[in-house]
């Protein structure tokens, strides 16, 4: 895949779009994961010790404050804190993400085929429902984190450390795998390609059933990391309906690009606004995958993320947060007129995407 952009403005905007989130009051929920994520990713793209130093920071100032409990949203904080184990060796952060690897595995409600159900918070939030955003906040964490721990080196002191989980390295991996598998059987519609926001087990049904565009980058993005973490993917059967999902969303997916190299925040809708967190993330996946076919809209996207990011480093025109919607309308009218913790790091994880690439 042949981009063409000049490296050294692209490094600006990314720091500008990091120091911009620095000053973001983010607290341990899913904003902050997915920001801090692309925080991460921008420290592994460009090395510089500032953005590690950062994350270190806060979260020992969090640690110190006192953490919340967890839930599959929060889960997401997760992220930063493998990046930080492996810059610093500070077994901490490692232990810190096994207890959210623990409470997914244990404690987090579940239905069907031992399928995640989306919570964001310690209620029973949505009975039954799973999401594509759990996705980035468990499904990705799990396996990024399995991965991790089968990977271990016994001759290297820092991984050392880690013995204690080593065992459970392919357990993780199994079951962020299932969950990979069942959401693409709950949520991607064979016909299109495309992925729904949410599927409901009770009533067996999409709900309001439309295409979210954010859903489909969280689907994107995750089905993109698997074979970048899991090198023997092929080995791993579920890895194919991976592999296959992903091909047949991004192949719909390209065709639904506006001529500004934006996708709409519900994909098919021409009536609704273009939403840059969704396609900063759509994206990230072409270009992670490599398709060279995909280069030229993964050329577009990059002109029309690098256009929505302002002076000071915030990414524009990123819807709130949302709910499976009731209706059309409900998607249209959510507010994109302020900055969001995972426009930042959906953003960062394309462009560092682009710069790696």
């Amino acid at each position: 895949m042949k981009l063409e952009y000049n490296r050294d403005e692209l490094l600006t905007v990314i720091d500008r779009i990091v120091k911009k989130t620095m000053t973001m009051d983010l607290t341990w929920d899913w904003p902050c994961g997915v920001a801090y994520y692309g925080i991460g990713e921008a420290y592994l793209a460009t090395g510089k010790q500032e953005y590690i130093d950062f994350l270190r920071n806060w979260v020992d100032e969090y640690i110190e404050m006192g953490l919340p409990s967890w839930n599959v949203n929060a889960c997401a904080m997760g992220h930063c804190l493998l990046t930080l184990f492996d810059a610093t060796g500070e077994k901490k952060y490692f232990d810190l993400l096994m207890s959210k690897i623990h409470y997914l595995r244990n404690d987090a409600l579940r239905f069907g085929d031992h399928v995640l159900q989306h919570t964001v918070s310690s209620k029973n939030d949505f009975p039954e429902q799973c999401w594509a955003d759990t996705l980035f906040m468990a499904a990705f964490l799990m396996l990024r984190t399995g991965c991790r721990l089968r990977a271990l080196d016994p001759e290297n002191e820092k991984d050392k450390q880690l013995a204690e989980y080593a065992d459970q390295a392919q357990d993780i991996i199994d079951d962020a795998l299932n969950q990979y598998y069942w959401h693409i059987m709950y949520l991607q519609d064979p016909a299109t390609g495309l992925w729904y926001h949410g599927y409901n087990n009770i009533h067996k049904d999409h709900m309001s059933g439309f295409y979210w565009g954010r859903a489909n980058a969280w689907a994107a993005y995750t089905m993109s990391q698997v074979k970048k973490n899991l090198h023997d993917w092929y080995l791993f059967p579920k890895c194919m309906d991976v592999e296959c999902s992903l091909r047949d969303q991004l192949a719909a997916a390209k065709l639904l690009q506006t001529e500004n190299g934006l996708w709409r925040t519900i994909l098919d809708d021409a009536d609704s606004y273009e939403e840059v967190s969704a396609s900063a993330g759509i994206a990230a996946a072409m270009t992670e995958m490599g398709n060279p076919l995909h280069a030229k809209y993964v050329q577009k996207a990059l002109a029309g993320v690098l256009s929505n990011v302002s002076e000071d480093g915030r990414v524009l025109n990123v819807s709130g947060g949302t709910a499976v919607m009731k209706d059309r309308e409900g998607y249209r009218n959510v507010p994109k007129a302020w900055i969001q913790g995972w426009g930042q790091g959906l953003a960062l994880a394309f462009l560092t995407a682009v710069l790696k690439q």
